[in-house]
């Protein structure tokens, strides 16, 4: 007796290294993915997590497409930094009005508001590099020393005790 096996349904996957290489090109650059699969001759994003994760199981840890995507990722991350950098150090938009020329504040806020969005994006993405690092730290010459001796350990209980026994006889 043959044995039946299962049809595939769906189209069938068109995975070049063409298309990967282009891909984690756009990423370099800091383009998000879903952008980069929305473009024509691109599969959708869920496609790409389908590769990514095939691929992780056939090939060795650290070779795989979901390593070069994450590395692409990365650099794209820099580049998005670097576009901060850029556009908060731009000379700003000048509007003339009745007292001459002057900067719009209005173009000011809009700058200001794409960097945060950015920056938080960023922060998200990659929290080592990019978050907020809250650091509590001494002198590694001469580290903070917290001692108790048994003596006041002892006090404390003592202290405790007669509250309670004061509450019970009330």
């Amino acid at each position: 007796m043959a044995e039946k096996t299962a049809k595939k349904t769906g189209r069938p996957s068109k995975y070049t290294s063409e298309i990967a290489q282009q891909m984690c090109e756009q990423l370099a650059e800091g383009i998000p993915l879903r952008q980069i699969c929305r473009q024509e001759g691109f599969p959708e994003w869920r496609t790409i997590y389908d590769w990514m994760w095939k691929d992780d199981a056939l090939g060795e840890a650290g070779t795989g497409l979901s390593t070069a995507i994450a590395k692409a990722r990365e650099v794209g991350q820099d580049a998005i930094a670097e576009e901060i950098y850029i556009e908060a150090m731009a000379e700003p938009e000048r509007i003339l009005s009745q007292n001459g020329d002057r900067i719009d504040p209005g173009y000011v806020a809009l700058v200001k508001a794409r960097a945060d969005i950015k920056l938080k994006l960023l922060a998200k993405w990659n929290p080592k590099r990019y978050g907020d690092r809250v650091q509590v730290a001494g002198d590694p010459n001469a580290p903070l020393k917290t001692e108790i001796s048994f003596d006041t350990f002892a006090t404390v209980i003592e202290t405790l005790e007669a509250r309670r026994q004061d509450k019970a006889n009330g």
